[in-house]
């Protein structure tokens, strides 16, 4: 399963309400930054190994705490109880790109998880015995998943990480409460490059860092006198218009204003914290001049995390590039859509 970006934040939640936000968020769907995920039976408990066998193991490593290995797996015995499942598994899992660093690794691994237990439940239905991967496809059990279920899967992985439920759309997710659904928007592709400014692990999760940000005076009011989430709300609406109508310009300033809004949320939340630093600073320093010099460009945001996404429209994958070399000759660190497959 893929990971995600969101262009309007998920950046705090309902308390004790599992993962339900407090204002809606639009993503892109990232389909080149994949979790992938094996299910075996085991005799034993369940346990789970990173999948050193495969072939995205030799890129990044990924080495789950003992915290995050105990979430995974509570969350694994959740989704073994919705779906009827008895059976004890060997879990390996095995990420494209750097964990823990602000590539919402959670949301693809959460979605990888929920979408293989429910394919395994399909498994059982027609008496299978093989072992499954969760890039496995639903032809192979000669099963057909509607909306309606789709939807369900969102809600249901929601649960483990909240942004995991975009991951279930492709490419335009839109989340306002239990669960993501399809939005129709123009842009089917766009060309993706991540600057990865920091690939440790970060110091305060994105767990920490939404219940942190209601302590932020910002979350209850900012200058104009708006709260945060009516502040995303009215983003959300004037986003949609302008990638509805290519105001491509305007839409790239909404998504700055955006981000921009969820990390001072960070830097005023008691205690304060930062995720970005001096790189990714001059990162986005570097996107603005760049921006007015070619008069055109990406839609550029950050997550909860140092590093500087960039997203270009299909046609213009030659500014893409160019872009690309650029960070390249100021020694940064690039990951694309186009030669990450």
């Amino acid at each position: 399963m893929a990971s995600n970006i969101a262009l309007i934040k998920y950046m705090g939640k309902i308390e004790g309400s599992g993962n339900r936000p407090t204002n809606a968020s639009l993503s892109y769907t990232m389909d080149h930054l994949r979790t992938s995920i094996s299910l075996k039976q085991s005799k034993d408990q369940d346990h789970w190994m990173f999948w050193q066998e495969h072939a995205d193991a030799k890129k990044f490593n990924l080495n789950l705490s003992t915290k995050g290995q105990e979430k995974f797996l509570q969350f694994l015995s959740r989704l073994k109880s919705e779906f009827k499942i008895e059976e004890n598994f060997l879990v390996k899992s095995v990420n494209n790109f750097p964990s823990d660093a602000g590539l919402a690794s959670s949301a693809s691994s959460f979605a990888a998880l929920t979408w293989a237990s429910y394919l395994w439940s399909i498994r059982n239905r027609i008496n299978r015995s093989d072992d499954l991967q969760a890039s496995d496809n639903l032809k192979k059990y000669d099963f057909e998943i509607n909306a309606e279920e789709l939807s369900k899967l969102s809600k249901i992985s929601r649960q483990g990480s909240g942004s995991s439920c975009r991951s279930f759309y492709s490419p335009w997710g839109l989340w306002k409460e239990e669960g993501a659904e399809f939005i129709s928007l123009p842009q089917k592709k766009l060309h993706h490059f991540v600057l990865l400014i920091e690939k440790n692990k970060k110091e305060v999760s994105s767990s920490e860092a939404h219940r942190l940000v209601a302590g932020s005076p910002l979350f209850a009011k900012d200058d104009t006198g708006l709260d945060r989430p009516t502040r995303a709300q009215r983003r959300l609406d004037e986003l949609v218009n302008c990638l509805q109508t290519n105001q491509w310009k305007k839409s790239y300033q909404i998504c700055w204003d955006e981000f921009i809004d969820m990390h001072e949320l960070f830097h005023t939340s008691q205690p304060s914290f930062r995720y970005m630093n001096d790189h990714s600073e001059s990162a986005l320093k570097h996107a603005k001049n760049l921006w007015n010099q070619d008069g055109m460009g990406p839609l550029v945001t950050m997550d909860a995390g140092p590093n500087v996404h960039f997203l270009f429209r299909e046609e213009d994958f030659d500014l893409a590039k160019s872009w690309k070399n650029f960070y390249l000759n100021q020694k940064f660190e690039v990951l694309d859509s186009w030669t990450l497959t």
